[in-house]
């Protein structure tokens, strides 16, 4: 990784420090500290490393920027950064920053997706699973559904219930959940809005047709599939369970309060938005435990 940084990162447009982190939360408290001393931090991981980061910087005017190097890349999909390594730091060069929006579930960041029921079961199923790749996340998933069964939920968003049995329930920042599967397709980061994503109980046999929809961007117009725009959401389940935030799995409890937070995060994105001045030292974090 080194190489390819030295390779590929202007260094007539950045002066750069590359740390390893070498624990669990280390690069967030990095972050934390970079803070003050770099005008951009860029994150070298998966969606982990990706809030890990970002919920270090969120609210500060230092820039974050993504090279993906995880099996999902949701965030750096949707914001059309590369996949190829190289090729994703030679993107920072042309320094296209845009404000997104971040929220919070319980008090705790995530950028891109959060969730409850059988993608949170998955994510920690997945999180103590030796192999790693779509193709064994698509295995975990086939397992689990066999015996999932889907939960009642009540669902508060800006002040108006809805009760609703679930077999999954997603806070969408950005379109997708990572490997180009949008479960709601016209999901933006910069609108000010959460898109709740209700995905109903249905025979175990749409389960092939539903995830061939997500991968076509028509998850929305599927009868399972409901979606409802907003910024304070309130959930309440049978008991604790667990959430995934952008992909991390966490035990909670039967309640969640969940709110949008606009233009949490300045981000370099593969679209050009905004024009940075020249010569701003760069801290680039990669996961390395």
């Amino acid at each position: 990784m080194p190489e390819l940084i030295e390779k590929n990162l202007d260094s007539d447009l950045f002066e750069h420090t590359i740390v390893f982190t070498n624990r669990a939360f280390h690069g967030h408290k990095l972050a934390k500290n970079g803070v003050e001393q770099y005008d951009y931090i860029i994150a070298v991981g998966g969606d982990g490393t990706v809030n890990e980061i970002a919920s270090a910087i969120a609210g500060t005017n230092t820039i974050f920027g993504i090279v993906p190097f995880g099996s999902g890349n949701g965030l750096a999909r949707f914001l059309d950064l590369p996949m190829d390594t190289g090729a994703a730091i030679q993107a920072l060069n042309k320094q296209n920053v845009a404000t997104i929006d971040g929220a919070r579930l319980n008090r705790l960041w995530f950028f891109n997706m959060a969730g409850m029921g059988f993608d949170a079961q998955i994510a920690q199923v997945f999180s103590l699973d030796k192999k790693r790749g779509f193709g064994a996340y698509i295995k975990s998933s086939i397992r689990e559904i066999i015996n999932y069964k889907s939960e009642d939920y009540q669902i508060t968003i800006d002040g108006v219930l809805y009760e609703r049995k679930c077999f999954m329930l997603s806070f969408a920042n950005s379109s997708q959940y990572g490997n180009n599967a949008h479960v709601s397709p016209l999901a933006s980061v910069q609108d000010g809005l959460l898109d709740v994503c209700i995905i109903k109980p249905f025979p175990l046999y749409k389960f092939p047709a539903l995830g061939l929809r997500m991968f076509n961007k028509t998850a929305d117009k599927s009868k399972y599939v409901e979606i409802i725009r907003g910024k304070h959401i309130v959930v309440k389940r049978p008991g604790n369970g667990p959430v995934h935030l952008d992909g991390e799995p966490h035990i909670m409890g039967a309640e969640a309060e969940i709110n949008i937070v606009p233009g949490a995060l300045r981000i370099v994105t593969g679209e050009s938005f905004n024009s940075i001045s020249n010569q701003l030292p760069v801290s680039i974090i990669t996961n390395d435990y």
